[in-house]
């Protein structure tokens, strides 16, 4: 405490002093608008089936605007919920394989709706320490008790699980963990789980569209989709090239969080447009299956070829190959140069990374011909730091 009052024009003057000391660190962020066309081949952004632009995807998003208005006009339990959303839910539960859906505005809200509404005080929540930012909110905000254990350890998820202090628990996972694109150890997590009586979230945003039968999802492909303790969450704007976030699981469980999740009750409805996108994105995956397994083979081959050039290189489980950098500044440097040679790459330096270690992040794309990897590879090699 100060005996004066703190000037008006003063008050935010730690800002100042923490922006320094993130410049310092390497950690400086800022937005880089970009334009409807560009030159830049895209390894950054998270289109793994390239069907963000597809005319069809696109074209149902327009159609939708014209007929159902610009926005969903309030939250779901009032005016927020269309016809579209309603198929949209019936459509991706019947393609994951589970009961019922829930679709949220965004991913983050989806993933916050279920820990929230699925924990409380007399639940424990164990967690993998890679688990994504939104997950890690849902788990602060829940007010259950929470534990995090070693990255893809089920031993370690048992032990937390057996010793908690309360009758329910959650374990809670991403399939696909974003930084490196490794896959969660799901059957044998399940299998601790029900020796413990305990519920499995799984965050299968990088799953969906990529693998699984049809890209049906890590779950499906685990054969845990349709179980009475599984949760799943996704995206709709990763695979499905649209905007928004679900909840898929057994009804009583979807009905639950209509009832209780906040980031459901309290939010704005997802735009017509983005509903009628995933939807047409949907249907373009099942009458194109070979998408995910072009995707797979496009990332495979990245990180073969990179790390044949000398690269620290995570051996993708998905669509995700990052690349270590020997620094923050390093790997801002590194992403910099990539992009005035024309390929867009992501930089994930903490606290985006759960190791501190910064990386180049790639994104995969089915989409992506051999030209655009062959341009890719050798970018990337030619920018590497020295």
């Amino acid at each position: 405490m100060t005996d004066a009052a703190t000037a008006p024009d003063q008050v935010f003057d730690w800002l100042d002093s923490h922006a320094d000391d993130r410049r310092k660190a390497g950690l400086s962020r800022q937005l880089r608008p970009r334009g409807p066309d560009s030159d830049l081949l895209d390894l950054a952004g998270n289109d793994y089936l390239g069907l963000a632009r597809d005319k069809r995807v696109a074209g149902a998003a327009a159609a939708a605007t014209l007929r159902w208005g610009a926005g969903s006009t309030g939250s779901r339990l009032v005016t927020g919920s269309t016809e579209l959303h309603s198929e949209l839910e019936f459509e991706l539960a019947r393609f994951c394989g589970t009961q019922a859906a829930l679709v949220f505005s965004s991913g983050f809200a989806a993933n916050l709706g279920a820990v929230t509404a699925l924990s409380g005080k007399t639940c424990s929540i164990v967690t993998d320490s890679h688990i994504h930012a939104s997950l890690i909110d849902g788990c602060r905000l829940s007010r259950a008790e929470v534990a995090v254990v070693g990255h893809s350890d089920p031993a370690a998820a048992g032990r937390a699980l057996s010793t908690r202090r309360t009758e329910r628990a959650v374990y809670v996972t991403d399939s696909v963990f974003s930084v490196d694109g490794d896959l969660a150890p799901l059957p044998e997590l399940a299998a601790v789980c029900r020796e413990n009586g305990a519920a499995l979230i799984v965050d299968d945003a990088h799953g969906l569209g990529v693998l699984g039968e049809g890209g049906r999802g890590a779950v499906s492909a685990a054969g845990l989709a349709s179980d009475p303790d599984v949760v799943i969450t996704v995206t709709l704007s990763k695979s499905l090239g649209a905007q928004g976030g679900a909840v898929l699981g057994p009804r009583r469980v979807i009905r639950h969080l209509v009832e209780n999740a906040r980031s459901f009750i309290f939010d704005t409805g997802l735009a017509p447009s983005s509903a009628a996108a995933a939807l047409s994105a949907l249907t373009v995956l099942k009458e194109e299956p070979d998408r995910p397994e072009r995707a797979l083979t496009v990332a495979t081959t990245l990180a073969e070829r990179l790390s044949a050039a000398g690269l620290t290189v995570s051996e993708p489980s998905a669509a995700v190959v990052s690349v270590r950098a020997p620094s923050p500044d390093a790997a801002l440097a590194w992403s910099n140069d990539c992009r005035a040679a024309g390929v867009w790459v992501g930089c994930f330096r903490p606290p985006s990374v759960p190791d501190s270690i910064s990386r180049l992040r790639l994104t995969a794309r089915a989409d992506l011909s051999e030209g655009d990897i062959d341009r890719a590879v050798d970018v990337i090699t030619r920018c590497a730091p020295r």
